[in-house]
């Protein structure tokens, strides 16, 4: 198993660099499920703020390329659990994916609430608002 830091996965999805992409594509193609790629958490939540900020995707489309990524055998994904959950509480748009994950991962750890001043994280993560 090999550790995929957040850039080589913006490479790979987003094919915008000749040598890198390549080099990234290589790596990734090169992956079995005897020899999986990890990503970790963290880097599932920067991927999303780095193709949603800086590249402009929706966050529709990020959670799709992160289903996916969810589903291919050759990756490992932290937490995947937490994350597929996560992806369909953030499936309708309203909420924050950072959000989700910090409620989902809250919750598996037996926590009954999650705490917050967000309103939004109140709405439509399943946090409670702290008034």
């Amino acid at each position: 198993m090999i550790g995929l830091d957040t850039n080589v996965m913006v490479r790979y999805i987003m094919q915008d660099d000749v040598k890198q992409s390549a080099k990234a594509t290589a790596l990734i193609e090169s992956l079995t499920s005897d020899n999986v790629g990890y990503i970790t958490m963290v880097s599932v939540v920067e991927l999303y703020w780095v193709l949603t900020s800086s590249y402009g995707l929706t966050g529709q489309q990020v959670a799709q390329a992160l289903e996916a990524m969810l589903c291919t055998k050759q990756l490992m994904v932290e937490r995947a659990d937490q994350v597929m959950r996560a992806l369909r509480v953030f499936g309708d748009g309203k909420a924050d994916l950072a959000d989700c994950l910090i409620e989902r991962a809250a919750a598996s750890a037996g926590c009954v609430q999650t705490m917050t001043f967000d309103v939004g994280a109140s709405k439509y993560a399943g946090m409670r608002l702290l008034v």
